[in-house]
């Protein structure tokens, strides 16, 4: 198997990428006169894969090596569906509302609740949770802490505290986290 410099430049800087670096690590060895057999025992891979993408790279070269598509339902969700949801989320507020919901945006946008929700969450977006500290605008409530400031009161003891501390540290620390 031949590879030509220009390859061989792409192979080897697609040996950083996770995506492409085994079967760029496999047309390499290749491409110096290894065997199947031979690159599969250095490698520690199976001898399937290395004929594999040795096949697609003789066949389709470079292009070869980028993945095929994948099996199953084609996305549905595009791009720009995502890109709609992050955008009207971060800039815009809903009507009669103080922030966004997954039902009332799944409402605004025609998508599911379920789609937001994992938009949301791979984008670690939160609309419900407040970014900044904001102050009470109600003055009475104002006037009133203003004239009678009270301390914060603890309603447990220390001990009690960092017993509930524990027992979650522990709690978490079981279950694989």
């Amino acid at each position: 198997m031949s590879v030509t410099d220009a390859q061989r430049a792409v192979l080897e800087g697609w040996l950083r990428r996770r995506a492409t670096a085994q079967a760029s690590r496999i047309a390499l060895e290749c491409a110096e006169g290894h065997s199947i057999m031979e690159v599969s025992r250095r490698l520690r891979i199976a001898s399937d894969t290395v004929r594999t993408w040795r096949r697609r790279f003789i066949e389709r070269g470079l292009d070869g090596l980028c993945d095929d598509p994948r099996p199953g339902v084609p996305r549905k969700i595009t791009d720009a569906d995502v890109e709609r949801v992050i955008i009207k989320t971060l800039e815009e507020k809903p009507k009669n509302a103080t922030h966004w919901s997954t039902r009332s945006m799944a409402a605004a946008t025609g998508m599911s609740q379920s789609a937001i929700s994992r938009i949301w969450r791979a984008f670690a977006l939160a609309p419900h949770r407040s970014q900044t500290f904001k102050l009470s605008t109600d003055r009475a409530w104002l006037a009133d802490w203003n004239e009678h400031p009270r301390p914060f009161v603890w309603t447990k003891t220390a001990d009690e505290i960092l017993d509930k501390v524990s027992a979650y540290c522990r709690r978490i620390s079981d279950s694989g986290h």
